[in-house]
């Protein structure tokens, strides 16, 4: 059995911080061994490129290793490295140029005078219990998610997939509080929009 099997998580984390301290060969590729797979799917959901999430994800792990002193152990080698990696993809973000971004309006939802929206709302289909069927509506909802604009889809992200409260997203992406909310907020009405033909089903 592996070493690392036998060990809980934090035993595990601990051993292998101080082998990182201890400038053991073999430490930092363990990290990126143990920790590598799921920080590039991170990396790769803020960014969508695959290369540019390659290169975040070794910027991250650059970083990692330069700040090891302030790691304190308080928290899962896991959850200090998801922070760095989504803080060298935003930065990667950033550091593009981008293109001028599409309008979110179209996808905004449109209402009467009277406040009732113009279109009825769809209902959804019951996507099925299965493990299959979840899996094909996850990925069918990430599809969805990459049509929104660049603004919105990355608050969506951090927000609602990476689960970050609003003031630590507020404080990755430099804007305030109030800022994330509205962007939050007409992120998941876009994305409702675009989910609707997906999933709904029309009644008159």
């Amino acid at each position: 059995m592996d070493h690392d099997e036998v060990l809980n998580d934090a035993d595990a984390d601990a051993l292998l911080i101080a082998a990182l301290r201890a400038g053991e060969d073999s430490a930092f590729e363990t990290l990126v061994r143990r920790y590598g797979g799921r920080m590039l799917s991170v990396a790769r959901r803020l960014i969508g490129d695959d290369d540019h999430a390659q290169d975040a994800l070794q910027d991250a792990f650059l970083s990692a290793f330069n700040a090891l002193a302030t790691f304190d152990g308080r928290s899962k080698i896991s959850t200090w490295l998801h922070r760095i990696v989504v803080n060298a993809a935003l930065m990667r973000l950033r550091s593009q140029k981008r293109h001028p971004e599409q309008s979110i309006d179209d996808l905004l939802p449109a209402f009467k005078a009277d406040g009732h929206q113009e279109a009825p709302v769809a209902r959804w289909k019951d996507s099925g219990e299965s493990t299959s069927d979840r899996a094909e509506a996850q990925a069918l909802v990430r599809q969805q998610i990459e049509k929104l604009p660049e603004t919105y889809r990355t608050v969506l992200l951090l927000r609602d997939i990476e689960e970050h409260d609003t003031e630590t997203v507020a404080q990755m992406l430099e804007i305030s509080v109030a800022a994330v909310k509205v962007r939050l907020h007409r992120a998941r009405q876009a994305l409702r929009t675009l989910l609707d033909p997906v999933f709904g089903e029309q009644y008159s």
